[in-house]
């Protein structure tokens, strides 16, 4: 692993516009287990709860999952050296931005600044009828479901099943995916679309793609150039060593 820690180090110093694409596995070993898979939630809860037809017709049973899920229990989780290693990448200019799947403000709790959370995020809520944008505050959600001032129905502000990635997310998400001569992939497999498609993008536009994850991915023969066999974790650890060793 280390020969390849040293290959992706170097292309990363020497790239012009260097970006990140995150995704579950990230945040993995800050306790947030994956939402597919052995251990995913959707093995544990009923999917439905995140249709937009179920949540509008069942509010209070969806939100009594939704807060146990997203609040209670991924709002104990703190940001890993992962996330940390790229919140210091972008301040020391080495990193421009993060594309990232996941709906956790990890990256953010960070210190990251440039994030594209392309699947919206569980710190805000949004209202179904006027479109408000409020914190996702404890006093909001005693009372389930939470009301907006208007007295419609709130929703965590981020993509649920059956609705469209927001306008803004995505055309930030492909600009940056089209600008980046080095793309860092961290914790993603490449199912998810239309997110998975952004690495592609940047291949496809010369970026080498260097890709950080514990088993091979539908990426690692198809786009990948560095192929890291590692958690984020113990990866990042190395890439700090290299990049802010004193």
């Amino acid at each position: 692993m280390l020969e390849q820690i040293e290959i992706a180090a170097d292309i990363i110093k020497n790239s012009r516009y260097c970006t990140a694409f995150t995704g579950a596995g990230i945040s993995v070993e800050s306790g947030i287990p994956p939402f597919r898979g052995e251990n995913g939630i959707w093995n544990r809860y009923d999917p439905r709860i995140l249709e937009l037809r179920y949540f509008s017709n069942y509010p209070e049973e969806s939100w009594r999952v939704i807060k146990e899920i997203f609040y209670d229990y991924f709002g104990r989780a703190a940001p890993n050296r992962a996330h940390r290693l790229l919140a210091e990448m972008e301040e020391a200019g080495m990193l421009e931005s993060i594309i990232t799947q996941n709906i956790d403000n990890l990256h953010h709790e960070a210190g990251s600044r440039e994030v594209i959370e392309f699947h919206g995020n569980s710190r805000e809520l949004l209202c179904t009828e006027c479109g408000r944008i409020l914190p996702a505050e404890e006093s909001l959600l005693k009372i389930l479901p939470p009301r907006c001032r208007c007295g419609a129905l709130l929703k965590p502000n981020f993509v649920f099943f059956g609705e469209t990635i927001p306008t803004n997310a995505l055309s930030r998400s492909e600009e940056e995916s089209e600008k980046s001569d080095c793309m860092l992939l961290i914790g993603t497999t490449g199912e998810v679309y239309p997110a998975a498609f952004l690495p592609r993008q940047a291949s496809m536009k010369g970026a080498s793609i260097i890709e950080i994850n514990p088993s091979p991915s539908l990426y690692t023969s198809e786009i990948t150039d560095v192929f890291i066999r590692s958690t984020a974790v113990e990866a990042a650890e190395a890439l700090g060593k290299i990049f802010f060793s004193t």
